[in-house]
């Protein structure tokens, strides 16, 4: 049986803050990657950017995800994580992957931040843009994908622990 459950989505779709809700809800550890490799690198993720690149930072979240060992976890990615074949497979091997969908009008008005986040996308590339790539990479890995952005965190959630239950 999958133990982890796996978020992925655009930055501001509330990976982390679904992520911590959820794991109560389920009574499962709560991880989020983007903090396992700040603590790793010793620096923020737009810090890891600027001195190095967005391929360098999609370099340093493949290896986190890939060292990973979690068993029963709620497993919040970094957004850029599905741009790894490899680390979403690892992911996969012992998680269901859930896909918090939010359209990009509602992502933007979240997102007030967006050159200061650690996002990473290549150097000029519009939010459009970056949006539309990341789209067709969630939807290929997600194993169930919830609708979330009219949705409060406990619907979310419940929406989550109801397609679960289906499973």
């Amino acid at each position: 049986m999958n133990t982890n459950i796996v978020l992925i989505g655009m930055p501001g779709a509330g990976k982390s803050t679904i992520g911590v809700l959820l794991a109560k809800e389920t009574a499962k550890g709560f991880v989020d990657t983007d903090v396992i490799i700040q603590e790793r690198e010793g620096r923020t993720l737009q810090e890891i950017m600027d001195s190095e690149g967005y391929l360098a930072l999609r370099g340093v979240e493949e290896r986190v995800i890939l060292s990973l060992e979690f068993h029963n976890h709620v497993i919040s990615t970094g957004g850029s994580a599905a741009y790894s074949a490899p680390a979403m497979m690892h992911l996969k091997t012992n998680g269901v992957v859930v896909f918090l969908y939010v359209a990009p009008d509602v992502l933007r008005k979240r997102l007030t931040n967006f050159d200061q986040r650690g996002i990473a996308r290549r150097p000029g590339q519009t939010w459009d843009e970056l949006y539309d790539e990341r789209l067709a990479l969630y939807q290929c890995y997600a194993d169930i994908t919830v609708d979330c952005g009219t949705l409060g965190h406990d619907a979310v959630c419940h929406a989550i622990c109801k397609e679960l239950a289906q499973r």
